[in-house]
């Protein structure tokens, strides 16, 4: 309506109401939500109680969702990651589908720094299965965002549960291996980050934490080379980025 135009608009009288009347409301009942429960600056409510009440589990694809989460990672953007990876975690009637969906989603808030959200996810993830195909990666990240929380001891027991389900997960080793040296347990730690290289994780990050642990035991020969090898895969890392760009 611009200034120009006339407010005076004729509505209908129709029939009045009883006194005293009934209330109404045009919200549909479907949003008739208890503002104790949940915050009403909250956007996303609404749409999801619209997903459960219209959309049946059987008219979404999860692992499509789950794909989707999965590239908005690989692009950055995790907070959208999260949204479609929860998504893919509730309408998921698979458990190994909803639970690779929780673990995603942690990793996601462990990008954005959201480490307590992280750590719900993982644990989430463990609770649907904490012995599948999916646990150890759950139990090793969630170490991770342990760690990140300032609880480095439980940090330590979750990277052990991680290898303990695993024997061949070359990740689980190195970050059981970075939390043993974090203790100064930096001969157990050496172990540890034998066996990831051994399984093929080795990188600059790998071999940077091995030369700290040999030199905390006094092997500075063996730890000065493992550097300059780390810094010279670091530098080869770069420069492919930046050929990629």
């Amino acid at each position: 309506m611009t200034d120009d135009e006339p407010s005076d608009h004729a509505f209908s009288a129709g029939q009045g109401f009883e006194d005293p009347y009934e209330g109404f409301d045009i919200d549909p009942p479907e949003l008739d939500v208890d503002p104790g429960m949940v915050d009403p600056v909250d956007s996303r409510v609404v749409a999801d109680m619209l997903d459960r009440r219209q959309i049946s589990d059987n008219a979404v694809d999860a692992e499509s969702l789950l794909d989707v989460g999965l590239e908005y990672m690989r692009i950055n953007r995790f907070e959208q990651a999260t949204d479609a990876l929860e998504r893919a975690a509730s309408f998921a009637d698979d458990e190994t589908i909803e639970q690779e969906a929780w673990v995603n989603k942690g990793a996601a808030h462990a990008e954005l720094e959201e480490h307590q959200r992280a750590i719900d996810a993982y644990r989430e993830a463990l609770r649907i299965d904490d012995e599948s195909e999916h646990a150890a990666s759950a139990e090793t990240n969630l170490a991770y965002a342990l760690w990140n929380d300032g609880r480095s001891e439980q940090a330590l027991e979750h990277a052990e549960r991680a290898v303990e389900l695993d024997q061949r997960f070359a990740q689980g080793w190195y970050n059981r291996g970075f939390f043993l040296l974090e203790r100064g347990l930096a001969e157990d730690a050496v172990s540890c980050f034998d066996n990831a290289i051994r399984l093929g994780y080795r990188n600059a990050d790998v071999l940077q934490e091995k030369a700290r642990a040999l030199e905390e035991i006094g092997e500075d020969e063996k730890a000065t080379e493992l550097a300059e090898e780390a810094e010279e895969l670091r530098q080869e890392a770069e420069r492919e980025l930046v050929d990629q760009q």
